[in-house]
């Protein structure tokens, strides 16, 4: 019998499972069904899923017979310690949620469902929300106000040194809530923020992203990394694409319903739509640009970030390459050989030009022209 090797981990303050499974579609599509937040976890690298009581359970019933679940790892009782410890005390400082709360949440997530927020947004709102609410479990929501926002701030979140990303996380949540249910608004800008911070996007050379691209031997996997590259797309959206999306005589890709549910336009190479050709002549894809084993079935995202772990470790490039550092190259390479940035924003779909601006912080074209001091000691 198969197993799922299941960890406990903790990540922004909330408990979470991880789960490590051989790629089966079958058994990827019965978990995102019975947890709809079941999704692929970029930064632990593997899927994993919000941890409430009685998931165990509910696991248990929806594999029995068919798959082991393995929770016998020391990874369950040791990892991230100071973190779950801290949560675990923050938690047990909170009382349960009354009847009005729990109304209000109801109200909340239907809000957020109509309006067709993401699972993941939906869960961090609803969460932020409610551990709010719960500190303040003796006074109604109508009577809650700035002062108590600054009382949670420093009595909640600094005291038991939670996260900066936790702390925004709060305030965004309780900003759209008032608005929400109360027809109000809270004066966030009034309550301090954390500094945010200003971390560098990781960027390929041009030489490093060829050695990955040629290494599998696979034509599928070929194609894939290929056309990640070539049109600086995320993950998601190349395994969203069908052939229809590819217009061969004007050289374009659409972009259907990308992060923020937008429509945007690609430019692609010939080079690419040759490569797409061959592929198409050797796999036959009945739906889906890139498919499963299972015809008609989506390749996976977990099986596509196997596809470029094997390729960096083939190489043997020794940094820690996923598949948004090509988008993160992409966007460098053409601001480098000169590309306007307002066209890199167009064609990344970003809606502020300061989020496209912070590549003008990696591209090393014009810094490498600087010469030092030292030179002329």
């Amino acid at each position: 019998m198969k197993s799922i090797k299941i960890f406990q981990d903790i990540q922004n303050e909330k408990a979470i499972l991880k789960f490590y499974y051989e790629p089966n579609e079958d058994l990827t599509r019965k978990l995102k069904s019975l947890i709809p937040e079941f999704a692929w976890n970029e930064t632990k690298r593997c899927w994993s899923a919000p941890y409430y009581p009685k998931l165990k359970s509910e696991l248990f019933q929806l594999v029995r017979g068919r798959y082991w679940l393995d929770y016998s790892s020391s990874e369950l009782k040791s990892v991230n310690y100071q973190a779950d410890l801290s949560t675990k005390n923050a938690s047990n400082s909170l009382e349960k949620l009354n009847e009005e709360q729990l109304e209000h949440l109801r109200t909340f997530r239907n809000y957020l469902n109509a309006r067709r927020y993401s699972p993941s947004t939906i869960q961090s709102y609803y969460d932020s929300v409610s551990t709010f609410l719960r500190f303040f479990s003796d006074k109604s929501v109508s009577e809650i106000d700035n002062s108590d926002v600054i009382l949670f701030n420093n009595e909640y979140i600094i005291k038991h040194r939670l996260s900066a990303s936790f702390q925004n996380q709060v305030v965004n949540g309780l900003k759209l809530f008032y608005q929400v249910i109360h027809d109000r608004r809270m004066h966030i800008d009034l309550i301090n923020r954390p500094r945010r911070e200003k971390k560098l996007p990781n960027v390929l050379s041009k030489e490093e992203v060829k050695l990955i691209i040629e290494a599998p031997t696979n034509v599928k996997h070929r194609t894939m990394l290929s056309l990640t590259y070539a049109c600086g797309l995320r993950a998601g959206e190349v395994l969203n694409l069908t052939f229809k999306d590819i217009h061969a005589d004007r050289n374009l890709l659409i972009v259907k319903q990308a992060k923020g549910k937008k429509d945007r336009i690609v430019t692609i190479s010939p080079k690419i739509i040759a490569m797409l050709r061959e592929y198409y002549k050797i796999f036959r894809p009945t739906r889906w640009l890139f498919e499963g084993q299972i015809a008609g079935t989506k390749y996976s995202e977990r099986s596509f970030q196997q596809v470029i772990q094997q390729a960096v470790k083939k190489v043997k490039i020794n940094k820690p390459v996923t598949l948004h550092w090509f988008r993160h190259s992409y966007a460098t390479h053409l601001l480098e050989s000169g590309t306007d940035l307002r066209y890199i924003q167009e064609l990344l779909g970003h809606a502020s030009s300061k989020t496209t601006e912070i590549y003008t912080h990696v591209s090393t074209k014009n810094i490498q022209q600087i010469r030092s001091p030292f030179d002329d000691l």
